[in-house]
């Protein structure tokens, strides 16, 4: 069977089951006790070796076997829980993340052994204690003829009153009961791997409620050749055959038509029950908390196929172009001069705005992903290089389920990993320091994310020692980057920018960590390339809080047009506060810096005219001045304009390396009458 064409999927649901792996095992280190859990590990590497076994990558399927096997004995209580235990399954992880990205780029697992692991696995179940005695109920259980090849396998299933009830109410849903028993080749060498097939194709139309043997044996391959199956399904019985018997190594497939049981039975004790029997499909399964009374409709409705579609993300930029093409056009449209303006025209024009806005938004809502797909890579992280330093720190998380552009999503994961690293090296002290201060001996790091108008802030803060500014300071005159008489009038804010200076450190010794100089300018860089902005706050000994201001979209904004001399700019409008009429007697100097009050606070004003070097008549002639208030974060800066054009929905486009080295511009944008309008970075020029 060719599976090449099912490559795509086995990538994505690999990935996804193994970001489950990572935070389940994070989970049972804090918390070994909880069998929900390991009962959730153990299903994820079943799922990835039943994949990766119908893939052909037989190094995955070893080593997830491998883990299965210790997962076993953990969940039977025959090896302990331990930290060593999880750094292995850990490991595990690894290799098999390893593998993943391997296919991704070559289509093969690589040249990656794990037969170390493999035999540490091993090791492990050396010393594994005797299982208890089972419960009689257990024990009766497990004596019921599961051992395949047993006489009369394909002879009908015995069952319970709580199967009796899923089938007859499948029955009044119209769905049909069967029994099947299929018998593989006699040569069948991964016999698990073809019942996965197998299960797999009658998960396409049918809901399976029972398996002989039990799943766990089908895993184990505790069978010979055949089992049986008995499913829910409105297709038809021949239909279900076809599938079957063109399976590979399938050699006979029976199919027997479960009649509907008429005897009235009380349910009450089957409702509390759990069905024992319950089939576990790899890589399509779905748990569920239901309350007992509709527990037995749940099962026995058939499992619906999400409605969800993966789309490769290039088609979702094809597409958000022709969006702003179309807004573009709609621009050039209510622009057009010589055109009679009447009340059709005005109500078109007004319903093209509507639909191109509202085409915009399902657009841009079908890029966003939550910053949870980013944020979930970190507890394991921070995990190993707590450990690694010796430190005991925790890191809390919040606001994952904020969104952000696929674009913005993908960049900011190596920005974030600097900052958490620094936090763990620079900013949490060791255990003793801690204690001998005062502060509870585990470090704190917080990571959350939370939407601001337009934007999404990123913080990533530390109860450590915050930044000693003087000592930064110092180092600043040592390097010789500014003279010490320079260096003494600078203020808090303007010493700790040096920190994001290449090759800046104040680190008394480089550790694997950190020291070298690299990492809070590739943070700025990185941020600052998105379009967003980085900000500090500390305090000494009490910790450091870093701030990421990104935008929710680089695409399609909504900004304010203003003339400044003879050109034409745009504003974001998420950043403008309000616009309000001066005069010149309003602008006063305060430290070398002209003011204003604005609702008894005084603002810093910009004339951008001065900033952006545009040639015109001085602001100082006019009598009446336009000031548009813009807010960076919670401070407030006044922008003088000479006028203000009005409010445009705008497509930014990238100006390249033509003004890679002005900070004061992000892009462009063409406007209705094919003229270009420079967009202002506004927290470059505000205070």
């Amino acid at each position: 069977m060719d599976m090449s064409q099912y490559l795509e999927i086995f990538i994505e649901e690999s990935k996804e089951h193994l970001q489950s792996l990572n935070q389940s095992l994070l989970q049972l280190e804090k918390n070994p006790g909880d069998r929900a859990v390991l009962n959730e590990i153990f299903r994820v590497a079943h799922t990835i070796k039943g994949m990766a076994g119908t893939m052909g990558f037989n190094k995955m399927s070893k080593l997830t076997h491998d883990m299965e096997n210790v997962l076993h004995a953990l969940r039977n209580n025959e090896i302990e829980i331990s930290s060593d235990l999880v750094d292995i399954l850990f490991k595990c992880l690894d290799v098999l993340e390893n593998y993943t990205a391997n296919i991704v780029e070559t289509g093969t697992e690589g040249d990656q052994d794990s037969k170390g692991l493999s035999d540490v696995l091993s090791d492990l179940l050396k010393n594994r204690k005797p299982v208890s005695e089972k419960a009689p109920e257990q024990a009766k259980a497990d004596a019921s003829p599961v051992s395949k090849g047993a006489p009369g396998i394909a002879a009908d299933l015995q069952l319970d009153q709580y199967e009796t009830n899923i089938i007859n109410k499948a029955a009044d849903l119209g769905n049909s009961a069967y029994q099947i028993t299929v018998k593989l080749n006699k040569g069948c060498l991964l016999k698990s791997a073809r019942a996965f097939i197998i299960f797999k194709t009658l998960e396409r139309h049918s809901e399976i409620i029972k398996s002989v043997p039990n799943v766990q044996d089908i895993e184990d391959e505790k069978f010979d050749f055949e089992f049986t199956v008995i499913v829910l399904t409105k297709a038809e019985e021949a239909t279900i055959k076809k599938d079957l018997i063109s399976i590979a190594e399938v050699d006979e497939v029976i199919i027997k038509l479960i009649k509907e049981k008429n005897e009235s039975a009380s349910a009450t004790a089957a409702d509390d029950q759990l069905l024992q029997e319950q089939i576990n499909v790899p890589a399509d399964i779905k748990q569920s908390l239901i309350s007992s009374q509709d527990k037995t409709e749940a099962i026995a409705r058939k499992t619906k196929t999400g409605k969800t579609v993966r789309v490769d993300i290039d088609r979702l930029d094809v597409l958000l172009n022709l969006v702003s093409e179309l807004i573009i056009q709609k621009t050039r449209l209510e622009g057009l001069e010589g055109i009679e303006r009447t009340q059709q025209y005005v109500e078109a024009i007004e319903y093209l705005e509507r639909i191109t806005t509202n085409l915009h938004d399902a657009v841009m809502k079908v890029r966003m992903v939550p910053v949870e797909t980013v944020f979930n890579r970190f507890p394991r992280m921070i995990r190993d290089v707590s450990r690694e330093l010796g430190k005991e720190v925790e890191l809390e998380m919040s606001g994952i389920d904020t969104e952000l552009d696929r674009t913005v999503i993908d960049e900011i994961g190596d920005p974030l990993i600097h900052l958490l690293r620094n936090s763990c090296d620079h900013g949490i002290e060791p255990r003793e320091q801690r204690k001998r201060l005062g502060k509870p001996e585990s470090g704190k790091i917080e990571l959350k994310a939370y939407q601001d108008g337009n934007n999404v802030v990123i913080e990533v803060g530390d109860d450590g020692q915050g930044i000693n500014v003087e000592k930064v300071r110092q180092k600043i005159i040592e390097r010789g980057l500014v003279s010490r008489e320079i260096a003494a009038n600078l203020s808090k804010k303007d010493v700790i920018d040096f920190l994001f200076k290449p090759s800046f450190s104040t680190a008394d010794k480089i550790t694997d960590l950190s020291g070298r100089g690299v990492g809070l300018d590739v943070v700025k860089t990185k941020i600052e390339a998105l379009g967003g902005t980085v900000e500090v706050e500390t305090e000494l000994g009490k910790g450091s809080r870093f701030f990421i201001r990104l935008p929710l979209t680089l695409a399609i904004i909504q900004a304010l047009l203003v003339l400044i001399g003879e050109e034409k700019y745009a504003i974001q409008l998420s950043s403008v506060h309000k616009i309000i009429n001066i005069t010149p007697e309003d602008i006063k100097m305060v430290q070398k810096q002209e003011v204003v009050m604005y609702r008894d606070t005084v603002i810093p004003v910009v004339r951008l005219k001065d900033a952006l070097e545009v040639p015109g008549e001085s602001d100082e002639e006019q009598k009446i001045m336009t000031l548009v208030i813009v807010k960076k974060g919670e401070r407030l800066t006044g922008f003088m304009v000479d006028r203000i054009i009005g409010q445009q929905e705008i497509v930014q486009k990238s100006l390249g390396k033509y003004l890679s080295g002005t900070k004061v511009i992000t892009s462009a944008t063409i406007l209705g009458d094919g003229n270009v309008a420079l967009i202002l970075d506004v927290n470059s020029l505000a205070y």
